[in-house]
């Protein structure tokens, strides 16, 4: 009787009815150990664990079987953690775990990447020798190759004392393969057939992969000719890896050949012959492999859906993009997780965040791409305040952060210039064991150098064991934005040694570092460099770096030839440096020049405005600049207010010129005049060339002493513990007066100031600032 429950429970169990099978458990009297390990079993399997744990700490019968039947589930589930701490109560209740144990946890700890975990398990299997076992050595090599310690793998493998299966070769084959290491792989295929193992369906996709890595065709040819000799050409895992490596090599003629030849449809190859086309941007012929799919019938599937919205993401072709969202609701694979995580990413792309927010709050389980895909595209459309709002939210529900993520945030961060939190996402990224990642690298760079640590940024930089063209550009712009033209310099130079070619964002930083020091040689120097030695035409924006150069140091007249000379047609970012340049030396007549151009190409914008206004003030021509104000009135155009903001203790502290809002405000105002009093005596002279109002010269003094930046080093000085750096930072260019003020201020109270306005950065130390007032 018992033996026939037990079949019959079995049997139910395994066919998922596991009501009916607890039912007929409970009513049997007799139950053995094989009667409680099949509930547990079922229970595990299909993710019940509430129930499956209710069963486990009822049974008097545990056993290493029991244990491991509860763990298996666990894994099976992706519930890393949870299998860990398992087999550690399974140790402490002098249950010893089997090699089959380990082979299962470290199964999960490979897809998870939890290196830490998966390194103690190695630990204990040193210590009880089961890492003599195949299971457990496969497993290992498989682990430390996901997590991409390839060399660890490499030195199991080769100290393993047994008899190498086909399974362990394939392992450290695939392991290569992973890590882009191609040629190891290739090697490691050729010993495998001196070793006499024979390759199988699983060992021919992973050396095709490797030979795609290395761009290895010839290679790849005699794999094909070997898997045809093997009788495995029509194996569609195979079919898909061959035609994916034809694809990566460049050889579309075989790999349509491929496609072409197929006996059956198959979807995989299909879908690979799509991401091979959209790797390579042939997005139109990737749609038109779509569209023969759909035709013909074939059953488009989970994973053909990501890829193809993939292109309407590039091409923002938003109604077929809506079309293809409709067929994947109808089809049902919008429930599907990495659909849904391709759809949220496509509407983000295209800017439909509301669409996208909708998608994601739909989604039942959200996973690190979920979240990942939403928060980048909130910070891609510049909404970086939600961006970072979401981050919290994410790390409230206990979710991985991943490179991608982390980087994304980080650059948040710097776009919106918090430093605190900035560095305490950096010190998450450690805390957690992250590797170290020149995607993360890059943008601390970028963070750093965009809240004025240049320092800090430097020595993430000099730490970085893999820099790329962006950790470099980055870099000279960081130095470039805090006003040490000549380490811009330096590190251009260093770059070039390295052999790395700059390009023109590079070449934008380091002519911008020329502009501000008044490096006008250098910088003509390394213009004409650009097309001479580097083949790279100016675009606008170095015409505008040039521009500006010329006009700050008063060379109108090459100023003008490079105007008539220029390969590309002025646009408005040329015509604001000009403009910017005729306010330090109030030229009028190109003012108006450069003002009345943009004036045509931005009709809206309130910034030439308010410069022509302001170099009208500064000459005492009152009657010019209120025209000018009168006529950005009446064409309903708005000035942006002007407003300074400091951050202290995670608050931001956000003041505008003659602001009363702070809760402080009494105390803020007392410690500017005590600050005009004491900057006086140092040798401060109000500049009432930026009083830009027609009063007296009190009335003009009095309203460029409560401008915002000055409101801010005030609060900063009454709150901030003496030493510490006061940062403060501005939307729009900081004032002349301002800008002199702040020089008195850091020698008189012998504190840093570190000021950002809309172009640069100024550190004030000692009564000097970075700029050498080229600012």
């Amino acid at each position: 009787m018992k033996l026939q429950n037990n079949r019959r429970l079995n049997r139910l169990s395994k066919t998922g009815k596991l009501d009916e099978a607890r039912q007929l458990f409970d009513r049997m009297h007799q139950k053995d150990e094989f009667s409680w390990n099949i509930m547990i079993s079922g229970y595990a399997s299909a993710g019940r664990f509430t129930e499956a744990i209710e069963i486990f700490s009822k049974t008097q019968f545990k056993s290493t079987i029991t244990w491991n039947t509860l763990i298996s589930g666990y894994c099976q589930h992706g519930y890393g953690n949870d299998a860990f701490e398992l087999f550690w109560q399974m140790k402490y209740c002098g249950f010893n775990p089997t090699e089959l144990t380990l082979a299962s946890i470290l199964g999960i700890f490979s897809k998870l990447g939890f290196l830490l975990h998966g390194k103690q398990l190695h630990s204990y299997a040193v210590k009880t020798q089961l890492d003599t076992k195949i299971f457990v050595v496969t497993g290992l090599i498989n682990m430390y190759a996901k997590c991409c310690c390839v060399i660890e793998a490499e030195r199991i493998f080769e100290t393993f004392p047994g008899i190498k299966n086909h399974v362990l070769w394939t392992a450290m084959l695939t392991g290569y393969s992973q890590n882009g290491r191609g040629n190891r792989a290739i090697e490691c295929f050729r010993k495998l057939h001196l070793e006499g193992i024979k390759s199988n369906q699983f060992t021919f996709p992973s050396i095709l992969t490797a030979c795609a890595t290395v761009q290895a065709l010839k290679f790849g040819q005699q794999v094909h000719g070997w898997l045809i000799k093997c009788g495995l050409e029509d194996n569609n895992y195979v079919q898909s890896s061959l035609l994916d490596m034809y694809a990566k090599c460049g050889s579309w003629n075989n790999a349509r050949y491929i496609l072409e030849s197929l006996k059956a449809d198959n979807v995989t190859a299909w879908n690979t012959m799509i991401v091979g086309c959209v790797r390579e941007g042939y997005m139109e012929e990737a749609l038109s492999y779509f569209k023969k799919m759909h035709s013909r019938g074939m059953k488009i599937d989970e994973f053909t859906f990501p890829i193809i919205v993939k292109c309407f993401a590039s091409q923002f072709d938003v109604q077929t993009a809506t079309s293809i969202h409709c067929l994947a609701f109808k089809t049902g694979y919008e429930r599907y997780s990495h659909v849904s995580n391709a759809l949220v990413d496509l509407y983000g792309k295209q800017g439909n965040l509301e669409g996208a927010g909708k998608i994601f709050n739909n989604l039942p389980n959200k996973d690190i791409v979920s979240w990942t895909s939403l928060i980048t595209n909130f910070s891609y459309n510049g909404f970086h305040e939600e961006a970072i709002k979401l981050f919290l939210d994410m790390r409230i529900a206990g979710m991985y952060i991943d490179e991608i993520l982390f980087s994304s945030i980080i650059g948040a961060c710097a776009e919106l210039t918090v430093l605190k939190l900035g560095q305490q996402v950096h010190a998450t990224f450690i805390k957690e064991g992250c590797r170290s990642s020149l995607l993360v690298n890059n943008s601390l760079i970028s963070l750093y150098g965009k809240c004025g640590c240049i320092k800090e940024a430097f020595l993430v930089f000099n730490l970085m064991h893999m820099r790329d063209l962006i950790s470099w550009t980055t870099i000279i712009v960081g130095y470039a934005q805090n006003g040490l033209a000549m380490e811009s310099i330096k590190f251009h130079e260093k770059m070039l040694a390295c052999g790395i070619e700059p390009d023109s964002v590079s070449f934008l930083g380091l002519l911008f570092a020329c502009s501000h020091a008044g490096l006008v040689d250098k910088g003509q120097y390394y213009f004409e460099s650009m097309d001479k030695i580097h083949s790279l035409k100016p675009g606008s924006q170095h015409y505008a770096c040039m521009i500006d150069m010329l006009g700050r140091s008063g060379k109108w007249t090459e100023l003008n030839e490079m105007l008539d000379q220029m390969e590309v047609p002025p646009d408005a970012s040329i015509w604001k440096a000009l403009l910017a340049a005729c306010r330090v030396h109030g030229n009028e007549d190109m003012a108006e020049r450069a003002a009345t151009n943009l004036f045509a190409l931005e009709p809206q914008n309130a910034v030439p405005y308010i410069l022509l206004a302001n170099i009208y003030s500064a000459a005492g021509r009152w009657s010019k600049a209120a025209k000018v104000r009168t006529l950005m009135m009446s064409k309903g155009i708005n000035k942006e207010a002007g407003c300074s903001w400091i951050e202290m203790e995670g608050k931001v502290h956000t003041f505008t010129s003659a602001d009363r809002s702070h809760p402080r405000i009494f105390e803020i105002y007392s410690k500017v005049d005590e600050i005009i009093k004491l900057i006086k005596k140092a040798g401060y002279v109000p500049d009432t060339n930026f009083a830009l109002h027609d009063v007296d010269e009190e009335g003009k003094e009095l309203g460029l002493a409560y401008h915002s930046e000055k409101l801010a080093v005030a609060f900063g000085l009454l709150v901030l513990p003496p030493g510490l750096p006061i940062r403060v930072f501005k939307n729009i260019r900081v004032c002349g007066d301002c800008h002199n003020a702040m020089k008195y201020v850091s020698k008189v109270f012998d504190r840093q100031i570190v000021l950002r306005d809309t172009n640069r950065f100024h550190h004030f130390i000692g009564g000097t600032c970075s700029c050498n007032d080229y600012w």
